[in-house]
């Protein structure tokens, strides 16, 4: 699938990360980022893994642990979504999530190498989509949205997590 997401695909909230997306085939995007991400993270000591620019804020591993929580939560709905499953889905709490777990006893390999399988596993998903299947509606967390959107959404979420690392946790 290479189209961009039109605004009538998805709720007005995902804008901040589908726009950060570039151009491109969305397959070709998310193996170059599964690439650049995995070499960028393995760069990173154990200290800037466990640094956190703020008291109250997420350690960096936290955050890597986030963008994989994240990826899989949207993966989950772009399957179903594209299985033609017209269930209405929920959202999710992403501090719910975070208090849950307990990724700073994680080393920075563990979570890289969680990162690439979870990666790996929804580009295999998508590799196998036929073209109706992309263009397929479903409803999460009151928002319709296609299977495109959510792929879009993945490749968006983690650009954006990734400028928030190299600002405010390994600029300093």
């Amino acid at each position: 699938m290479n189209n961009r997401p039109t605004k009538d695909e998805y709720g007005a909230y995902y804008e901040q990360y589908i726009s950060l997306v570039p151009t491109g085939n969305i397959q070709d995007i998310l193996r170059e980022q599964l690439r650049n991400t995995s070499d960028f993270l393995a760069s990173l000591t154990m200290d800037q893994g466990n640094y956190r620019y703020a008291p109250d804020k997420w350690s960096l591993k936290e955050v890597i642990g986030h963008i994989n929580d994240n990826e899989r939560v949207m993966a989950y709905r772009l399957l179903r979504f594209a299985r033609g499953d017209k269930t209405e889905l929920t959202g999710y709490d992403q501090d719910t999530f975070m208090a849950g777990v307990s990724f700073d006893t994680q080393s920075m390999a563990e979570l890289i190498e969680d990162y690439a399988a979870i990666r790996q596993s929804t580009l295999t998903l998508l590799r196998g989509l036929s073209e109706q299947a992309w263009s397929r509606i479903g409803t999460a967390n009151q928002n319709k949205m296609s299977v495109n959107v959510l792929a879009y959404i993945i490749a968006g979420h983690e650009i954006h997590h990734l400028k928030i690392i190299r600002e405010r946790y390994i600029s300093n």
